[in-house]
Protein backbone atom coordinates (compact mmCIF):
# COMPACT_ATOMS: atom_id res chain seq x y z
CA UNK A 1 0.00 0.00 0.00
CA UNK A 2 1.42 3.28 -0.60
CA UNK A 3 2.98 5.13 1.92
CA UNK A 4 0.73 8.41 1.98
CA UNK A 5 -2.16 6.61 1.65
CA UNK A 6 -1.22 4.28 4.99
CA UNK A 7 -0.40 7.28 6.79
CA UNK A 8 -3.58 9.25 5.60
CA UNK A 9 -5.84 6.20 6.46
CA UNK A 10 -4.42 5.76 9.84
CA UNK A 11 -4.71 9.28 10.96
CA UNK A 12 -8.07 8.87 9.98
CA UNK A 13 -9.07 6.16 12.43
CA UNK A 14 -7.19 7.98 15.09
CA UNK A 15 -9.38 10.62 14.36
CA UNK A 16 -12.82 9.05 14.28
CA UNK A 17 -11.32 6.89 17.86
CA UNK A 18 -10.41 10.33 19.14
CA UNK A 19 -13.99 12.09 18.42
CA UNK A 20 -15.91 8.89 19.69
CA UNK A 21 -13.78 9.22 23.09
CA UNK A 22 -14.29 12.61 22.94
CA UNK A 23 -18.07 12.59 22.67
CA UNK A 24 -18.60 9.74 25.21
CA UNK A 25 -16.51 12.13 27.89
CA UNK A 26 -18.64 14.93 26.55
CA UNK A 27 -21.94 12.67 27.18
CA UNK A 28 -21.04 10.97 30.76
CA UNK A 29 -20.37 14.35 31.67
CA UNK A 30 -23.54 16.22 30.63
CA UNK A 31 -25.23 12.57 32.11
CA UNK A 32 -23.80 13.61 35.93
CA UNK A 33 -24.98 17.10 35.17
CA UNK A 34 -28.44 16.28 34.37
CA UNK A 35 -28.19 13.98 37.78
CA UNK A 36 -27.02 16.97 39.81
CA UNK A 37 -29.29 19.28 37.98
CA UNK A 38 -32.57 17.34 38.70
CA UNK A 39 -35.23 19.75 40.22
CA UNK A 40 -36.82 18.30 43.18
CA UNK A 41 -40.84 17.72 41.14
CA UNK A 42 -38.72 15.61 38.53
CA UNK A 43 -38.15 13.42 41.79
CA UNK A 44 -41.47 13.53 43.54
CA UNK A 45 -43.81 14.83 41.29
CA UNK A 46 -45.94 16.45 43.47
CA UNK A 47 -44.92 20.23 44.02
CA UNK A 48 -47.66 21.95 42.05
CA UNK A 49 -49.67 21.30 45.28
CA UNK A 50 -47.58 22.94 47.52
CA UNK A 51 -45.90 26.25 48.05
CA UNK A 52 -43.10 26.64 50.24
CA UNK A 53 -41.07 28.69 52.82
CA UNK A 54 -36.85 28.33 53.17
CA UNK A 55 -34.75 28.91 56.05
CA UNK A 56 -33.23 32.05 54.29
CA UNK A 57 -36.83 33.39 54.10
CA UNK A 58 -37.46 32.51 50.30
CA UNK A 59 -40.87 31.93 49.49
CA UNK A 60 -42.48 30.47 45.92
CA UNK A 61 -45.70 29.43 44.78
CA UNK A 62 -44.52 27.55 41.71
CA UNK A 63 -42.27 24.83 42.47
CA UNK A 64 -42.31 22.90 38.97
CA UNK A 65 -38.81 24.16 38.59
CA UNK A 66 -37.92 25.56 41.76
CA UNK A 67 -34.44 24.62 43.66
CA UNK A 68 -32.04 26.30 46.23
CA UNK A 69 -28.64 25.42 46.91
CA UNK A 70 -28.20 24.70 51.00
CA UNK A 71 -32.32 24.89 51.35
CA UNK A 72 -34.29 22.87 49.03
CA UNK A 73 -32.46 20.43 46.12
CA UNK A 74 -31.89 16.76 45.24
CA UNK A 75 -29.35 14.81 45.98
CA UNK A 76 -28.18 11.18 44.08
CA UNK A 77 -27.05 8.07 46.17
CA UNK A 78 -26.90 4.54 45.62
CA UNK A 79 -28.99 4.80 42.73
CA UNK A 80 -31.75 6.56 44.02
CA UNK A 81 -32.82 10.28 43.72
CA UNK A 82 -33.88 12.42 47.01
CA UNK A 83 -35.10 15.64 47.65
CA UNK A 84 -32.96 17.15 50.87
CA UNK A 85 -35.18 19.72 52.74
CA UNK A 86 -32.55 21.63 55.10
CA UNK A 87 -32.59 24.34 57.44
CA UNK A 88 -30.13 26.22 60.08
CA UNK A 89 -30.91 26.85 63.86
CA UNK A 90 -31.20 30.31 63.11
CA UNK A 91 -32.84 32.40 59.75
CA UNK A 92 -36.37 34.06 59.11
CA UNK A 93 -39.34 32.27 60.04
CA UNK A 94 -42.77 32.43 59.79
CA UNK A 95 -44.69 35.52 61.92
CA UNK A 96 -46.01 32.46 64.16
CA UNK A 97 -42.85 30.25 64.80
CA UNK A 98 -39.76 30.88 66.27
CA UNK A 99 -38.24 27.73 64.57
CA UNK A 100 -36.75 27.82 61.10
CA UNK A 101 -37.90 25.46 58.20
CA UNK A 102 -37.56 24.67 54.73
CA UNK A 103 -40.87 23.16 54.25
CA UNK A 104 -43.88 22.62 51.67
CA UNK A 105 -47.26 24.17 52.59
CA UNK A 106 -50.20 22.38 51.04
CA UNK A 107 -52.05 24.67 48.57
CA UNK A 108 -55.51 23.11 49.75
CA UNK A 109 -57.78 23.81 52.80
CA UNK A 110 -59.88 20.80 54.04
CA UNK A 111 -61.55 20.28 56.91
CA UNK A 112 -61.53 17.28 59.03
CA UNK A 113 -65.07 15.46 57.89
CA UNK A 114 -63.57 16.15 54.18
CA UNK A 115 -60.02 14.60 54.96
CA UNK A 116 -56.46 14.02 53.06
CA UNK A 117 -54.29 11.53 52.73
CA UNK A 118 -49.98 12.44 52.86
CA UNK A 119 -47.54 9.92 52.62
CA UNK A 120 -43.66 10.38 52.51
CA UNK A 121 -40.26 7.72 52.69
CA UNK A 122 -37.18 9.71 54.38
CA UNK A 123 -34.45 9.53 56.55
CA UNK A 124 -32.84 12.05 58.35
CA UNK A 125 -29.35 13.18 57.87
CA UNK A 126 -28.82 15.98 60.58
CA UNK A 127 -30.41 17.34 63.76
CA UNK A 128 -28.70 19.96 65.70
CA UNK A 129 -25.93 18.58 68.17
CA UNK A 130 -26.18 21.80 70.62
CA UNK A 131 -29.74 22.03 73.25
CA UNK A 132 -31.06 21.86 76.57
CA UNK A 133 -31.59 18.43 77.03
CA UNK A 134 -34.52 19.51 79.83
CA UNK A 135 -36.31 20.88 76.50
CA UNK A 136 -38.50 18.38 74.99
CA UNK A 137 -38.06 20.25 71.44
CA UNK A 138 -34.36 20.18 71.16
CA UNK A 139 -31.69 18.13 69.08
CA UNK A 140 -35.25 17.61 66.97
CA UNK A 141 -36.84 18.21 63.51
CA UNK A 142 -40.63 17.79 62.78
CA UNK A 143 -40.51 15.89 59.17
CA UNK A 144 -44.77 16.59 58.60
CA UNK A 145 -47.64 18.07 59.97
CA UNK A 146 -51.15 19.00 59.97
CA UNK A 147 -51.55 22.83 60.70
CA UNK A 148 -55.20 24.15 61.15
CA UNK A 149 -55.89 27.75 59.29
CA UNK A 150 -58.64 28.76 61.65
CA UNK A 151 -58.99 29.71 65.12
CA UNK A 152 -56.01 29.43 67.35
CA UNK A 153 -54.30 27.90 63.85
CA UNK A 154 -52.95 25.18 66.40
CA UNK A 155 -51.67 21.78 65.20
CA UNK A 156 -53.60 18.26 65.19
CA UNK A 157 -50.21 16.73 64.54
CA UNK A 158 -46.72 17.00 64.61
CA UNK A 159 -44.12 13.62 63.42
CA UNK A 160 -41.06 14.72 64.88
CA UNK A 161 -37.08 12.78 64.73
CA UNK A 162 -35.14 13.48 67.96
CA UNK A 163 -31.53 12.32 68.66
CA UNK A 164 -29.27 13.16 71.81
CA UNK A 165 -25.83 14.01 70.83
CA UNK A 166 -23.61 11.01 71.53
CA UNK A 167 -26.38 8.90 70.28
CA UNK A 168 -26.59 6.31 67.49
CA UNK A 169 -30.58 6.43 67.72
CA UNK A 170 -32.64 8.62 67.52
CA UNK A 171 -36.89 8.41 68.00
CA UNK A 172 -39.76 8.99 65.93
CA UNK A 173 -42.80 10.46 67.90
CA UNK A 174 -45.96 12.68 67.01
CA UNK A 175 -47.22 15.18 69.18
CA UNK A 176 -50.97 16.09 68.99
CA UNK A 177 -51.93 19.91 70.16
CA UNK A 178 -55.31 20.52 71.80
CA UNK A 179 -57.74 23.52 70.09
CA UNK A 180 -57.67 24.97 73.22
CA UNK A 181 -61.80 25.99 74.31
CA UNK A 182 -61.35 29.79 75.33
CA UNK A 183 -57.77 30.94 75.53
CA UNK A 184 -54.89 29.55 73.56
CA UNK A 185 -52.67 30.65 76.40
CA UNK A 186 -53.18 26.95 78.59
CA UNK A 187 -52.85 25.01 75.14
CA UNK A 188 -50.25 21.98 75.14
CA UNK A 189 -48.90 19.37 73.39
CA UNK A 190 -49.65 15.48 74.11
CA UNK A 191 -46.78 12.91 72.73
CA UNK A 192 -46.98 9.46 71.76
CA UNK A 193 -43.91 7.20 71.44
CA UNK A 194 -43.16 5.10 67.50
CA UNK A 195 -40.06 4.26 68.00
CA UNK A 196 -37.74 4.98 70.86
CA UNK A 197 -39.63 7.27 73.57
CA UNK A 198 -41.84 10.41 73.56
CA UNK A 199 -40.67 13.99 73.87
CA UNK A 200 -41.27 13.97 78.03
CA UNK A 201 -37.92 11.52 78.14
CA UNK A 202 -35.65 14.34 79.41
CA UNK A 203 -32.23 14.70 80.42
CA UNK A 204 -31.73 15.86 84.45
CA UNK A 205 -29.99 18.78 83.36
CA UNK A 206 -29.01 20.84 80.42
CA UNK A 207 -26.33 18.43 79.55
CA UNK A 208 -26.95 14.90 80.80
CA UNK A 209 -29.04 13.08 78.67
CA UNK A 210 -31.13 9.78 78.86
CA UNK A 211 -30.32 6.37 77.89
CA UNK A 212 -30.40 5.49 74.30
CA UNK A 213 -33.79 3.68 73.05
CA UNK A 214 -33.20 0.10 72.10
CA UNK A 215 -35.34 0.36 69.20
CA UNK A 216 -34.82 3.51 67.95
CA UNK A 217 -34.38 4.98 64.35
CA UNK A 218 -30.52 5.99 63.71
CA UNK A 219 -29.92 8.90 60.88
CA UNK A 220 -29.78 7.68 57.70
CA UNK A 221 -32.31 4.89 58.27
CA UNK A 222 -35.15 4.83 56.07
CA UNK A 223 -38.94 5.11 57.74
CA UNK A 224 -42.04 5.59 56.20
CA UNK A 225 -45.35 7.65 57.64
CA UNK A 226 -49.05 7.40 56.06
CA UNK A 227 -51.28 10.31 57.63
CA UNK A 228 -54.75 9.22 56.73
CA UNK A 229 -57.65 12.02 57.64
CA UNK A 230 -61.16 9.97 56.86
CA UNK A 231 -64.49 11.23 57.98
CA UNK A 232 -63.16 13.16 61.07
CA UNK A 233 -60.46 10.16 62.11
CA UNK A 234 -56.35 10.56 61.81
CA UNK A 235 -55.15 7.14 61.20
CA UNK A 236 -51.15 7.32 61.25
CA UNK A 237 -48.77 4.20 60.04
CA UNK A 238 -45.36 3.83 60.56
CA UNK A 239 -43.20 1.60 58.85
CA UNK A 240 -39.23 0.65 58.95
CA UNK A 241 -36.77 -2.41 57.70
CA UNK A 242 -35.65 -3.91 61.06
CA UNK A 243 -38.60 -1.79 63.21
CA UNK A 244 -41.75 -3.44 63.98
CA UNK A 245 -44.57 -1.22 61.82
CA UNK A 246 -47.29 1.31 64.00
CA UNK A 247 -50.81 1.87 63.75
CA UNK A 248 -52.30 4.68 65.74
CA UNK A 249 -56.07 6.39 65.49
CA UNK A 250 -57.11 9.78 66.14
CA UNK A 251 -60.35 11.96 66.59
CA UNK A 252 -59.84 15.27 65.60
CA UNK A 253 -63.83 16.03 65.77
CA UNK A 254 -64.42 14.81 69.69
CA UNK A 255 -61.97 15.61 71.84
CA UNK A 256 -60.16 13.26 74.52
CA UNK A 257 -59.16 16.32 76.68
CA UNK A 258 -62.37 18.54 77.33
CA UNK A 259 -62.15 18.59 81.18
CA UNK A 260 -58.93 18.76 83.26
CA UNK A 261 -59.69 15.14 84.90
CA UNK A 262 -58.22 14.02 81.37
CA UNK A 263 -55.64 15.63 81.37
CA UNK A 264 -52.71 13.22 80.83
CA UNK A 265 -49.76 12.98 83.65
CA UNK A 266 -47.31 13.20 80.95
CA UNK A 267 -48.80 17.09 79.99
CA UNK A 268 -48.99 18.17 83.76
CA UNK A 269 -45.53 17.16 84.21
CA UNK A 270 -43.76 18.83 81.50
CA UNK A 271 -45.71 22.01 81.95
CA UNK A 272 -45.79 22.06 85.70
CA UNK A 273 -43.77 25.28 85.61
CA UNK A 274 -45.49 26.78 82.58
CA UNK A 275 -49.48 27.42 83.72
CA UNK A 276 -50.11 25.52 80.46
CA UNK A 277 -53.01 23.33 81.48
CA UNK A 278 -56.07 24.64 78.96
CA UNK A 279 -58.68 21.88 78.02
CA UNK A 280 -59.90 21.27 74.29
CA UNK A 281 -63.00 22.05 72.98
CA UNK A 282 -65.53 18.87 73.02
CA UNK A 283 -65.25 19.12 69.02
CA UNK A 284 -62.00 19.54 68.98
CA UNK A 285 -60.61 20.58 65.48
CA UNK A 286 -64.35 19.52 63.81
CA UNK A 287 -64.92 22.31 60.83
CA UNK A 288 -61.67 24.14 61.20
CA UNK A 289 -59.83 23.74 57.85
CA UNK A 290 -56.94 22.26 57.68
CA UNK A 291 -53.72 21.60 55.40
CA UNK A 292 -50.72 19.30 55.55
CA UNK A 293 -46.88 20.23 55.68
CA UNK A 294 -43.81 18.45 55.09
CA UNK A 295 -40.02 18.72 54.90
CA UNK A 296 -37.44 19.88 57.52
CA UNK A 297 -38.96 22.07 60.33
CA UNK A 298 -36.28 22.43 63.11
CA UNK A 299 -37.04 22.43 66.53
CA UNK A 300 -33.75 24.00 67.82
CA UNK A 301 -33.17 27.50 68.27
CA UNK A 302 -31.39 30.29 69.90
CA UNK A 303 -34.63 30.49 72.52
CA UNK A 304 -36.57 28.16 73.40
CA UNK A 305 -33.77 25.23 74.11
CA UNK A 306 -30.68 27.48 73.68
CA UNK A 307 -29.06 26.22 70.91
CA UNK A 308 -26.24 27.36 69.10
CA UNK A 309 -27.29 29.80 66.16
CA UNK A 310 -23.58 31.77 65.73
CA UNK A 311 -25.48 35.21 65.53
CA UNK A 312 -27.93 33.62 62.50
CA UNK A 313 -24.78 33.26 60.50
CA UNK A 314 -25.78 30.13 57.88
CA UNK A 315 -22.56 29.17 57.00
CA UNK A 316 -21.03 29.07 60.34
CA UNK A 317 -24.23 27.11 61.42
CA UNK A 318 -23.97 24.54 58.81
CA UNK A 319 -20.72 24.18 59.16
CA UNK A 320 -20.94 23.71 63.25
CA UNK A 321 -23.53 21.45 62.88
CA UNK A 322 -26.64 23.56 64.07
CA UNK A 323 -28.84 22.61 61.54
CA UNK A 324 -31.65 20.26 60.41
CA UNK A 325 -31.52 18.47 57.39
CA UNK A 326 -34.04 15.51 56.00
CA UNK A 327 -34.06 13.36 52.50
CA UNK A 328 -37.23 12.31 50.99
CA UNK A 329 -37.03 9.84 48.35
CA UNK A 330 -40.89 9.35 47.92
CA UNK A 331 -43.93 10.93 48.83
CA UNK A 332 -47.64 11.76 47.95
CA UNK A 333 -50.57 13.85 48.43
CA UNK A 334 -54.28 12.86 48.02
CA UNK A 335 -57.82 12.35 49.33
CA UNK A 336 -57.95 10.17 52.29
CA UNK A 337 -59.26 6.91 51.98
CA UNK A 338 -61.45 4.02 54.27
CA UNK A 339 -59.18 2.36 56.10
CA UNK A 340 -58.90 -1.18 57.62
CA UNK A 341 -60.08 -0.92 60.98
CA UNK A 342 -58.46 -3.95 62.72
CA UNK A 343 -54.98 -2.81 61.99
CA UNK A 344 -55.61 0.45 64.07
CA UNK A 345 -54.82 0.84 68.05
CA UNK A 346 -57.72 3.31 69.49
CA UNK A 347 -56.42 6.36 70.73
Amino acid sequence: MNSKLLTSLVITILGIALLGLTTSCVNRTKNADDVAKLYPNEVINFMEKWTILLGDGTRSDSLSSFQKDNFFYTAHEDDVDWVVYKTPNSGITSKTSSNTRSELGEKKRWTPEVGGKLTATLKVQHVSTTGDARVPSSFSVVVGQIHSDEGHENEPLKIFYKKYPGHKKGSVFWNYEINTAGSNAGRWDFSTAVWGTDWAVLGSNSNAYPDEPEDGIALGETFRYEVNVYEGIMYLTFSSPGHKTKTFRKSLIQSDFATKENTPKQVLDIYATKQRDGIERDTAYAGEMQFFKQGAYNQANGKSTKSQTYKGDIEKQYEHGSYAEVWFKAASLEAGTSPDLKAFQLK
